[in-house]
């Protein structure tokens, strides 16, 4: 990612003692293939066409990607296979996106894990395949570099906090001041156990949708799962999909709720993801809880109008043409106006964004798919 074409939304904070990296992130990295714009499923026996279809690396990744490509200086702990997969991944990764991956390992005879994610109306159905790592996070790793934040998801099988041989590395890096920042999966199992919760003790941020918050909570609404986690974790986020999201801010006193942007999403993979990264982004910022939930609001939505995962995270230059566009809209509806005072604040952030700015059309492996040949242009969407 050529500096020239970067923006930094740190940079008046930044000092000669900062920490290595803005985010270390840790997880699996997935080779994702992503279908899209398929009007149904096919029936057992048939065969079905995509109208697009993208190839990227996932998982993880989709954080990783998101976070570097907003500008934040970002390193990734994952385990790559030596086969094409992993090499594919490896080199997108550092090459292309700027992620620094000095603390993840190739491994020889290990596959690559992969997923195929297929989008029918506006939901998505995955198949995955993988195997464990050869090594555990902390052995893999070694020391982290010190960092402003750490994303990552919770584990009830590998708690924070208590010494579990596969976490050490981010309670040391915990230790030395690095903000946690947390979401959480699935339970397979639907148990929901509540003791999940008891490692938002060491945690800065928990950021899960809402289905996840009201099931881990015991509650029926966003607002109640909202405010039981704001009374673990200084920054509580809960996501709810076209219903926007609501947080608190413990530390600042701040709450804020915001709808979602009325957008035509192509694919949702990763989009959770992409508004974590820009939480994060305007949380390291130290931006107003209100701009940094309409600011990942946008994002996410930015990122829904393209082929999902790290293949659709914004960059820079896309946020700032979704802006001039909207700018320059005439404001003959309600609809209109609420979104330009919501997002009022970009002018300021804009106007530093160099002309060149990161893109996916310029920071992406867009190229290596068929994303452009299935007629949707990468930066393009519609606010």
């Amino acid at each position: 990612m050529s500096p020239d074409h970067a923006f930094d939304p740190l940079a008046s904070l930044r000092r000669a003692d900062d920490p290595e990296v803005d985010v270390f992130v840790q997880g699996t990295v997935f080779l994702d293939i992503i279908f899209t714009g398929l009007k149904a499923m096919p029936k057992s026996g048939t065969e079905v066409w995509a109208d697009g279809m993208g190839s990227c690396p996932g998982g993880i990744a989709n954080l990783a990607v998101a976070a570097s490509r907003m500008g934040l200086k970002t390193s990734l702990g994952a385990a790559f296979g030596d086969d094409d997969y992993g090499d594919f991944c490896w080199r997108s990764l550092a090459d292309q996106e700027g992620v620094d991956l000095s603390r993840s390992q190739r491994y020889p005879h290990w596959h690559t894990p992969v997923t195929v994610s297929v989008s029918v109306g506006g939901d998505r159905r995955m198949i995955t395949h993988g195997h464990d790592a050869p090594q555990n996070a902390t052995e893999m790793i070694g020391k982290a570099p010190t960092a402003r934040s750490v994303l990552l998801d919770l584990d009830a099988e590998r708690p924070l906090g208590q010494g579990h041989r596969e976490r050490e590395w981010a309670d040391l890096a915990a230790a030395e001041g690095a903000l946690l920042f947390a979401d959480v999966g699935w339970d397979p199992t639907e148990a929901w156990a509540v003791s999940m919760l008891d490692q938002l003790e060491h945690c800065h941020a928990f950021m899960p949708n809402v289905v996840e918050a009201m099931a881990y909570t015991r509650t029926d609404s966003a607002h109640d799962a909202l405010y039981a986690l704001a009374d673990l974790v200084p920054l509580a986020v809960v996501t709810n999909g076209r219903d926007g999201a609501v947080a608190i801010d413990s530390a600042t006193g701040e709450e804020a709720s915001v709808p979602a942007l009325r957008v035509e999403a192509i694919d949702p993979t990763g989009a959770g993801d992409v508004f974590d990264a820009g939480m994060l982004v305007g949380t390291l910022a130290g931006w107003p809880l209100l701009d940094r939930m309409n600011f990942a609001t946008l994002c996410s939505s930015l990122a829904v109008q393209e082929f999902g995962g790290s293949l659709a995270a914004p960059g820079w230059g896309d946020i700032s043409d979704w802006w001039h566009r909207v700018r320059s809209q005439p404001t003959s509806n309600a609809a209109a106006r609420s979104v330009q005072r919501r997002f009022a604040f970009l002018d300021e952030l804009v106007a530093e964004v160099p002309s060149g700015a990161v893109r996916r059309a310029a920071a992406t492996i867009a190229k290596l798919s068929d994303a452009q040949a299935a007629g949707i242009p990468p930066t393009e969407e519609s606010p």
